[in-house]
């Protein structure tokens, strides 16, 4: 079977959990043939790909979404557009039923020759004065019209796309990825299939917000248009995949019929982790490490600042954090000037490494995301026995105390954004070190029970052979 794996902003052009997770998916199903469809944000990274694909990925397709902010608009007076079809554009901007079959008849229609073509026209005029006028009468029209410009033209331009054709569509997120799906389902007639990891609207609301070049005024209407792609995916797909039964009811509560949703739990293999260098330079010194990507989500400073606090008291410690640091440059240095605003010289940036070169060494592993799904990085950590202070995002308080499974505490679990309690967190571990191991070895007997490679894999493998069965 041919299955198009649809992702957005990450596999195979950005490391982290969903690209592995990805990845792991692709090399461990060699009977399937997979495609690619990935939307990437900025075409610098055509080609540029951070894993060596698998032999079934037998054909990769590219959307930048910079490409279509790029190009030259001709003036067009009008087009022969639908009262549904205007309609469906116009609830795209204020909230409300969009018909993506109409919308997607439209832009993929010969009449419009050139997505930009579209933004010049009186009909798209008219529909922003009617949105405005309905609901941000407020807001200064010309930012308006342009926020709304730049909020469309990535979609508008994914759809007109052509999309790769498959007996199967999974994408890994809602958002882009998941208008894509729902395009493919509709053109080809085929099934849709979605996995949600974290909640990909709620992630995009905490960008949003944080965000600086988004107006303040014009930031409800971002969100809002967000939360109503994914509702389109959500009722296009045939089913949707999510990690945890609190996703579940999130995605229930955003509009995902409670019918299609099926948990399926990640899982890593805890033997490739079992060669791992564990011998430390000086055993003297407490390693506390994390994993991740530096981006705002991953909410490095407030992990800064609780170094801090451990620095303070504990004078034998060292601060790894272990991966990328070329994905949002300007955060990096962000970071960096907040460690020597700090004084903080026992902080090390490691970039892009190999983890199990590092997660051995250490004593403690740290998390401090706002938003999360199923970090792999703590089932990874996990597997090589290794305690956490994690934030209580994603189901990392399920992996951290469990679910009445008789393993205890594999960790500590403390509110997002106070490195507070984040910094009293990591002393505590530092300053026991029986804990430390008791805490690592629930974590390693819950993984290796409950969150299997092999159990994460088969469940899939009869997912795909169920509409397999349909072809």
């Amino acid at each position: 079977m041919k299955i198009c794996l649809i992702c957005e902003g990450s596999y195979p052009h950005i490391t982290g959990g969903v690209s592995s997770w990805v990845h792991m998916l692709i090399r461990q199903m060699p009977e399937h043939q997979f495609v690619l469809y990935c939307i990437v944000a900025e075409e610098k990274l055509k080609g540029k790909y951070k894993y060596e694909l698998p032999k079934n990925v037998v054909e990769v397709k590219e959307i930048f979404l910079d490409y279509i902010l790029k190009q030259k608009s001709s003036l067009r007076k009008s087009y022969n557009i639908s009262e549904r079809e205007e309609a469906s554009i116009r609830n795209l901007i204020i909230g409300g039923k969009v018909e993506f079959n109409f919308l997607y008849d439209f832009l993929r229609s010969e009449k419009l020759k050139k997505t930009t073509d579209f933004f010049m026209s009186k009909n798209f005029f008219n529909i922003v004065v009617s949105a405005y006028e309905e609901k941000y009468p407020d807001i200064p029209f010309n930012e308006f019209f342009w926020g709304v410009r730049a909020m469309l033209l990535p979609l508008f331009y994914i759809i007109s796309n052509e999309m790769p054709k498959a007996d199967l569509y999974h994408s890994v997120s809602t958002g882009y990825a998941g208008a894509a799906g729902s395009l493919a389902s509709i053109l080809y007639k085929k099934p849709f299939i979605i996995t949600e990891h974290g909640i990909y609207t709620r992630e995009r609301e905490e960008e949003i917000i944080k965000s600086k070049w988004i107006k303040s005024y014009l930031k409800d209407m971002w969100i809002e248009f967000f939360y109503t792609l994914s509702r389109c995916s959500y009722i296009s797909a045939d089913k949707v995949i999510t990690l945890f039964n609190k996703n579940k009811e999130i995605e229930i509560e955003l509009g995902c019929n409670p019918n299609k949703i099926g948990i399926v739990e990640n899982g890593i293999s805890v033997e490739d982790f079992s060669d791992v260098d564990t011998e430390k330079e000086d055993k003297n010194i407490i390693n506390i490490g994390s994993v991740l990507r530096v981006v705002p989500i991953k909410d490095i400073k407030t992990m800064i600042e609780s170094f801090a606090i451990v620095a303070y008291e504990i004078k034998n410690c060292n601060f790894y954090l272990i991966g990328p640091i070329d994905e949002d440059e300007d955060y990096y240095r962000e970071c960096v000037e907040l460690t020597h605003e700090l004084k903080l010289d026992n902080v090390f940036f490691t970039g892009r490494v190999n983890v199990k070169d590092y997660i051995g060494k250490m004593d403690i592993m740290v998390l401090s995301s706002i938003s999360e799904g199923q970090p792999l990085a703590i089932l990874e950590g996990m597997a090589c026995k290794k305690p956490f202070v994690t934030t209580n995002v994603g189901s990392c308080s399920e992996l951290i105390y469990g679910s009445d499974d008789g393993f205890g505490s594999a960790g500590i679990v403390v509110p997002v954004m106070n490195y507070m309690k984040m910094g009293n967190a990591l002393i505590k571990l530092c300053k026991d070190e029986e804990l430390r191991l008791k805490m690592g070895e629930n974590g390693f007997k819950r993984i290796s029970k409950r969150y299997t490679r092999e159990k994460f894999i088969n469940e899939y493998k009869a997912i795909y052979k169920g509409y397999e069965r349909r072809l």
